[in-house]
């Protein structure tokens, strides 16, 4: 103490020992060109496990200090310890100065000890050659707990955004990717590295995009940080052991490491992906105006040479003419007498409903649940019972009073939209505030190697992709107006096709569906905001909705007096959903809960299908199992024999076993993706309801139109190519950030759209032409009278 230091050199090993009496001062200076960046390392290494008298370095620069001890120490799970004789550091680097002539800079090491007894050390100090990256250019390195690496890079003048691309060949050690500005010190150990900037854990990739507006100074550090567990990162935890056996020296985790820093999109690939996503779906809004327009002059044309038009394109007939419609020729589907079928219709429609100037607005009417059929005119238990339905034995009731039981769905789904929306649209604000807060990137499950950021938005791409199920949600939506406000129009004019031919018109769940697939782009844009486990139920929400009420109208089609009530729809639901937040938060590992759901699916499917096959007169109370129990004694042991209703069974059949494969294959795997999985149900069970509906609509030698043969078409089409691009995993909440992060891949659409926004471009455009399907596929039934039209 009070001597003078020791002149060091850089690139020398010095070797000494210190005490609690005596200590080591080294002095090292060297010059710094004009607007250069010169960085220095140094490398420490003591032989000492000594923890209670460790040696001490502090560096001492122009503008700060940095310390640390060896052994160094590194803390993990259950008070284990990491502790590490050799570390070296990269010194902050001062700032570039613009004189002309080379400055002078020095630094001094201290080396010192509490001992009482000498320490041996070594001690050298370096020049890095390589400290600043360049622009596409890889470079190589490695780095290990106790000796982490930063380095600096500078914006060209012509780039304002670059992805930070960093590759390793192995999986562990687990290691933290972080962006710093040039502030010192520079936090570069594990248990500060998530004190300053942007930062992700790493596996075997990581990227992270940095803009130049988010440093004034237009340069920053690059820091690479390894772990000493491996956790984090997926790895094992380790084991609690007490005693010292917790404590591990020189771990070996070491690992190489490649960055390379490539420019990002410019601004005007923006606005090309902008203009390709809002032109994509307007093109579908022409398309529908050609069809129209096309249509109509067919109408005109055929109206003006006197001629019959037995469909006008959108479901309404035209001509006021009546004709006479019977089935087509050789069809024998459920052939019985007209007038058997017909009931009590000869005595008066009440399909005609009251005159047009009467009040049809009372809530009463529009809310109520009893059956507006006149039991005078026919006991609907009688009718229901017969062997053959038609769809006029399911359509006695008024239609005003039925049409506004449906309008229910639509102006009911808004409600929910509405409070649904709400607060998802704030929790996603805040989960990007604190990811823009807090830098850490762990939050969010993004492909980072295409995720283009604008204002505080990480990934605008996956949000901008959801703009065609808006687009073509509004579209359905004007289509459906369209074929209502003729319909009205035809209603108006006492138009007999549209009172006693055909399938009656109830446009409320078509209104719905088109809110449906509005609301779905708007919660997945949501969801893709902050990608995680937590917040998935909101992309797929609104998707059993859309599955469901596809499944309602397809058979609304034919049922429409004993359809569910919206009220009773809207509350199913509500229960999936309320499931599948269940799921999320118990269904990992917990086997009760898989039990407990996997009953309640397959009782949900046989009391649904009792409902379905006794077309609603199969009440469903606390007699129902012993009701059960004796219709199976009856007609399945007592007397076997054939079903009355054939067809519904063998559709029943297959879907109870569908069902039940499902639940045994959730009870056995027991999937983490909870939501996909009662997704997949859904969708498996309308592929299956609607495969079904177009083999019995062709057996009954009823025919497809080219419109909805095209959209059927174009659905199998459009939904073969999504599904290609959705199993594309780009990313994964089922896993650690840093797994997840393995699986990203780079844009593969105008430089701006990854695997996962073609998936919602293609899916949005699948939805709405399965949508059509529903909407167009019995407009060739407009010329049939409804006691020909069969029930299935």
């Amino acid at each position: 103490p009070g001597g003078s230091p020791v002149p060091g050199a850089f690139g020398r090993v010095y070797r000494g020992a210190v005490n609690i009496s005596a200590e080591r001062v080294y002095a090292f200076a060297y010059s710094s060109e004009p607007g250069q960046v010169d960085a220095v390392r140094v490398y420490v290494n003591s032989s000492s496990e000594n923890l209670r008298y460790p040696v001490l370095f502090v560096v001492r620069q122009q503008k700060g200090v940095l310390s640390w001890q060896v052994p160094l120490i590194f803390r993990g799970l259950y008070q284990r310890t990491y502790n590490y004789q050799e570390v070296s550091r990269t010194l902050c680097p001062p700032e570039p100065i613009s004189e002309t002539g080379p400055s002078d800079q020095i630094i001094f090491v201290d080396v010192a000890s509490m001992a009482p007894f000498n320490i041996a050390y070594e001690l050298l100090v370096t020049r890095l050659e390589n400290f600043q990256l360049e622009t596409n250019k890889a470079f190589n390195f490695t780095a290990s707990p106790s000796q982490p690496q930063y380095f600096l890079y500078k914006f060209p003048q012509d780039v304002d955004s670059v992805i930070i691309k960093v590759v390793s060949d192995a999986v562990y050690p687990c290691s933290v990717v972080s962006v710093q500005d040039i502030v010192c010190p520079v936090y570069d150990l594990d248990h500060n590295v998530e004190f300053n900037g942007v930062y992700q854990s790493m596996t075997k990739q990581a990227a992270i995009t940095v803009q130049r507006k988010d440093f004034p100074g237009e340069q920053f550090f690059v820091v690479f940080v390894i772990k000493p567990e491996d956790y984090a990162c997926g790895g094992s935890v380790p084991s609690s052991i007490p005693g010292n056996v917790n404590r591990t020296w020189n771990l070996q985790r070491t690992k190489n490491l490649q960055v390379t820093i490539v420019p990002s999109i410019k601004k005007s690939v923006y606005i090309q992906a902008m203009f390709f996503s809002f032109l994509s779906f307007l093109s579908f809004y022409l398309g529908s105006v050609v069809v129209a327009f096309v249509h109509y002059i067919r109408v005109r044309r055929k109206a003006s040479a006197g001629r019959l038009s037995p469909e006008d394109g959108s479901g309404i007939m035209t001509s006021s003419h009546p004709i006479t419609a019977s089935t087509p020729e050789g069809s024998s589907y459920g052939a019985i007498d007209e007038s058997s079928s017909s009931g009590g219709r000869q005595l008066s429609s009440p399909e005609h409903g009251p005159p047009a100037g009467s009040d049809t607005d009372s809530s009463v009417e529009e809310e109520s649940d009893f059956d507006t059929m006149p039991e005078i005119e026919s006991d609907k238990n009688v009718i229901r019972t017969k062997v053959f339905l038609y769809l006029s034995d399911l359509s006695r009731k008024d239609r005003r009073i039925v049409s506004k039981k449906y309008k229910i769905y639509f102006w009911n789904i808004i409600t929910i939209a509405v409070f649904y929306a709400l607060p998802v649209i704030q929790l996603v604000i805040t989960y990007q505030t604190v990811v823009n807060v807090t830098g850490n990137q762990d939050i969010c499950y993004y492909n980072f190697l295409c995720a283009h950021p604008l204002g505080v938005l990480s990934a605008f791409n996956n949000i901008l992709s959801n703009v065609g199920h808006m687009l073509l949600g509004f579209l359905f939506l004007l289509i459906v107006l369209r074929r209502d406000i003729l319909h009205r129009r035809a209603m108006e004019m006492k138009d007999v096709y549209t009172l006693d031919y055909g399938i009656p018109k109830h446009f409320g769940l078509f209104y719905a569906m088109g809110i449906a697939l509005m609301m779905e782009g708007v919660l997945s844009a949501c969801y893709h905001v902050c990608p995680n486990y937590s917040n998935f139920q909101f992309d797929t929400s609104f998707m059993y909705m859309i599955a469901g009420l596809c499944m309602l109208k397809l058979y609304q089609t034919r049922h429409p007096d004993i359809n569910a009530s919206a009220y009773s729809a809207y509350a199913s639901f509500a229960v999936v959903i309320c499931l599948a937040v269940l799921g999320v938060v118990f269904g990992k590992n917990d086997i009760w809960f898989w039990v407990i759901f996997s009953m309640i699916h397959v009782l949900a499917s046989l009391a649904l299908s009792t409902q379905i096959y006794y077309m609603g007169r199969f009440k469903i109370n606390l007699g129902i199992f012993r009701r059960a129990l004796m219709v199976l004694y009856t007609d399945c042991i007592q007397q076997c024999s054939r079903p009355m209703y054939m067809d519904r069974m063998v559709l029943l059949i297959v879907g109870n076993l569908v069902n039940w494969s499902f639940a045994i294959f959730g009870l056995v795997y027991r999937p983490r993706d909870f939501a996909s999985y009662i997704l997949g149900i859904f969708i498996c069970n309308l592929l299956l309801y609607l495969a079904f509906y177009i083999i019995m609509k062709l057996r009954s030698s009823e025919k497809l139109l080219p419109i909805p043969m095209f959209c059927i078409v174009a659905t199998a089409v459009v939904w073969a190519a999504a599904l290609y691009f959705f199993f594309q995993t780009l990313s994964s909440w089922e896993e650690t950030p840093a797994e997840s992060r393995e699986k990203n891949r780079p844009c593969i659409l105008l430089g701006f759209f990854d695997d996962h926004d073609v998936w919602h471009f293609l899916s949005a455009a699948a939805l709405f032409f399965s949508f059509l399907v529903l909407l167009t596929l019995d407009d060739d039934l407009d010329t049939v009278r409804r006691d020909k039209i069969p029930v299935f």
